[in-house]
């Protein structure tokens, strides 16, 4: 019989699939097709971008090619940095101007090669421009919360092919985090402990879930997964804040991120996906008793009626199969391509 699970963060209830378990291979999984004519994020075509922000490149002049990291403005942002919030009311509505930041991160200059393919030195450099970017924009006092997530694939709402993430500093806490941000609340006021920490704490000690862990992060399938094989990583020291990682974390979770990746291709053969890294907000908003961690979600199952006039979502692959399929998946831990 299926199960119903409740999300101890967010209280949510999700379906657990018992009843008829797919494989890996009964997933329709179309193949993400990479053209790399006129691809503006290749290497040699830095004019079709507007101006680097930053760049990692160990010589040369500011947009041209030797680069290995590169973030560029959005050309068609959904936020723009210029400009007043000007906070108004329209009788029960409130509005805002469409102020923030909308930048892309450029994972490297190889068409053909996402973070799954990377070495764990090369997606080492891509945390390290989330991180930079991070502490750039949390300066600005008009932001409440700077969100890092990729889009892989058309499924997933990449509208480019060539591997790269997305960062948008808004000028308020997006309801999805303040919805953990509340249940982490509550349950430390209730429990005095930290809800993402004993999740954690009961994934090592049942072991039945986990896909990647190091000394530094967990990566596990969760007990009340949404979708087939999400992964969330997290840190397993208490951290509120992405951008308080050390050299050491960055290190590590490079290779926590990189492998959690190779190991959704080498099951799922390469589906589209989302990733998205939740961070406590800033300036003034930080909130020491959220966790943050990162969120990763093959697109294998769509999302119907049922899912959006319920808040439910029902997944078909119990997590520990999941967890399983992929702790066992043979990857280079060596992060060699």
């Amino acid at each position: 019989m299926n199960e119903l699970r409740r999300d101890p963060i967010t209280s949510r209830w999700i379906i657990t699939g018992l009843d008829k378990i797919p494989n890996p291979g009964d997933f329709k999984v179309d193949p993400i097709t990479k053209k790399k004519d006129g691809c503006p994020f290749c290497h040699g075509n830095e004019a079709q971008t507007p101006p680097e922000i930053i760049a990692h490149r160990k010589s040369g002049p500011p947009n041209s090619p030797g680069w290995t990291v590169r973030v560029v403005p959005n050309k068609f942002p959904a936020l723009k940095i210029e400009g007043n919030l000007d906070k108004q009311g329209l009788g029960v509505f409130d509005m805002m101007n469409g102020i923030g930041a909308h930048e892309v991160i450029i994972d490297g200059p190889d068409h053909l090669r996402d973070m799954s393919d990377l070495t764990h030195a090369e997606t080492e450099e891509v945390i390290w421009a989330y991180l930079a970017r991070s502490i750039d924009l949390r300066r600005d006092p008009r932001f409440k919360y700077i969100l890092i997530f990729k889009n892989y694939g058309k499924a997933a709402g990449a509208s480019l092919e060539h591997p790269h993430s997305q960062l948008i500093a808004l000028p308020i806490v997006p309801k999805r985090v303040l919805e953990e941000i509340e249940g982490a609340e509550e349950y430390d006021g209730y429990k005095e402990r930290c809800v993402f920490c004993d999740i954690m704490r009961q994934e090592k000690e049942e072991k039945d879930r986990i896909v990647v862990e190091d000394e530094c992060f967990l990566a596990f399938c969760p007990f009340v997964s949404r979708f087939p094989y999400e992964v969330w990583i997290i840190p397993k020291k208490h951290m509120s804040d992405f951008t308080t990682l050390s050299r050491d974390h960055v290190q590590c979770l490079a290779r926590a991120m990189r492998d959690s990746l190779a190991k959704i291709k080498a099951v799922l053969g390469d589906p589209p996906y989302n990733f998205i890294i939740h961070t406590s907000p800033i300036n003034g908003h930080e909130r020491d008793d959220y966790h943050w961690h990162i969120e990763i979600m093959p697109k294998l199952a769509k999302i119907a009626g049922f899912e959006w006039g319920s808040g439910f979502y029902i997944n078909p692959v119990p997590p520990h199969i999941a967890a399983r399929n992929l702790h066992e998946a043979k990857i280079d831990t060596n992060g060699n391509t």
